[in-house]
């Protein structure tokens, strides 16, 4: 059966994910707020700043700045792309 949310992103009902995307407060707090559309969008994002930023998932500080950037991203205005950024062409 599909979980339906109010996605804080979208503003609207729709589907929610299928289990948090980690354990613990942050996680739980995305799984109920953020749908799964939302959600895949941020991990396309994720790997885009990972390239773009050249960044190790592996560093704490990395991972601090995807958090920090997550958290943008999902609950306020969102990221501003790397400077350099070029989107690949479809």
């Amino acid at each position: 059966m599909t979980r339906i949310i109010h996605c804080t992103k979208l503003g609207i009902e729709a589907e929610g994910l299928d289990n948090p995307p980690f354990p613990g407060p942050k996680g739980q707090h995305i799984y109920e707020n953020v749908s799964k559309q939302v959600w895949q969008e941020w991990l396309n994002m994720q790997t885009i700043l990972i390239n773009e930023h050249k960044l190790a998932s592996f560093e704490p500080k990395a991972r601090k700045f995807l958090e920090q950037e997550r958290e943008k991203f999902l609950f306020a205005d969102g990221i501003d792309m790397p400077e350099d950024y070029v989107p690949t062409k479809s």
